[in-house]
């Protein structure tokens, strides 16, 4: 089914509202989640919620917290995220890295006890359409094996990378393992395969199967070693620079996942000439000879396409997912 984007954003912000959340809060919480569904991301979007309502009952969740800073030192900030809704939290902290970039050049804010944000694309894109470019991730609960374990010690901790170009913004936005969980979720909600392998079924084998994956609990990492040493030292510097907690820290329950770190950057362009006309150049370098077919295309292409096609057709969001919400 498909829902127009100001139904479904306002659906989200009664709930929101009838929790105690003010206005302002609950109307900017709805709408990151219904951005997020409108660009495709379907598992952080629509199909989250019920768990972020959820999170608020059991107390994981302070819904009238808001970041408060801790340490300055220049350019970079440490905050307190003191658990209140991540997504709220996150979108803060770029706008603060923004900020900074806007005195110093370059901004960064290292924030602590914090919750899940959610889409973590959503803070490159708010970087971007402010003309900076971003940079930010988060550690998890262990969800993710370290090469050639069997027992999840790491996260799946997510890295965004954002550059803006006036004909299409470059937005990476990449978990640690070759599927996320909530990817995995989304193709067994549709009764769908994985395209490649992406992770270990219960008996070590690799498969396709992404129910046998969230069982096992054993995804696959980004290029097998290197995504798990990647996943490491995110781990590390989110848990360093903010004085927050590392991922063996972490509740290993989905549902009491908190106390999360995360950092957010932001580099201003305004000092440099030609910027967008080099990242041009690169994306134009991408494309196929005369004659050839290719089906090459960059960060964030999809979701500036999917981004169209929903907002003239409406928000697909699963009827059973939508009945649940429509009842919270």
């Amino acid at each position: 089914m498909r829902i127009p984007f100001q139904e479904l954003a306002g659906v989200l912000a009664d709930i929101l509202l009838r929790r105690g959340f003010e206005r302002d809060r609950a109307w900017l919480c709805a709408r990151l989640f219904a951005e997020t569904t409108r660009d495709g991301v379907y598992s952080h979007g629509v199909n989250r919620f019920p768990r972020f309502i959820r999170m608020i009952a059991n107390g994981s969740i302070d819904i009238h917290a808001q970041p408060e800073l801790a340490v300055k030192a220049g350019a970079l900030e440490r905050w307190d995220g003191r658990r209140g809704p991540g997504n709220l939290n996150a979108y803060t902290s770029m706008g603060r890295a923004i900020e900074l970039a806007g005195t110093h050049g370059m901004g960064c804010v290292a924030l602590a006890n914090t919750n899940h944000w959610m889409r973590g694309g959503s803070y490159g894109w708010q970087a971007v359409e402010a003309g900076a470019i971003g940079i930010c991730w988060t550690n998890t609960l262990p969800n993710l094996p370290p090469w050639g374990a069997a027992v999840p010690k790491l996260g799946n901790n997510p890295l965004v990378i954002a550059v803006p170009r006036a004909s299409g913004h470059i937005v990476l936005d990449m978990a640690m393992s070759q599927f996320s969980y909530g990817a995995l979720a989304s193709h067994r909600l549709r009764g769908e395969r994985l395209p490649v392998e992406g992770g270990f079924d219960s008996q070590g084998n690799l498969t396709r199967d992404p129910e046998a994956i969230e069982i096992s609990q054993r995804p696959l990492p980004i290029g097998y070693w290197k995504g798990s040493g990647l996943s490491l030292v995110l781990d590390m510097l989110a848990a360093m620079l903010s004085g927050g907690a590392a991922t063996h820290q972490i509740p290993a329950d989905p549902e009491r996942e908190t106390g999360i770190s995360q950092v957010f950057m932001a580099l201003s362009l305004s000092s440099f000439d030609n910027t967008g006309a080099i990242a041009d150049a690169i994306i134009r370098s991408l494309s196929a000879p005369e004659g050839e077919s290719s089906q090459v295309r960059y960060p964030g292409e999809l979701v500036l396409r999917t981004r169209n096609e929903n907002m003239a057709l409406g928000l697909p969001v699963d009827r059973d997912i939508w009945r649940e919400v429509q009842a919270l």
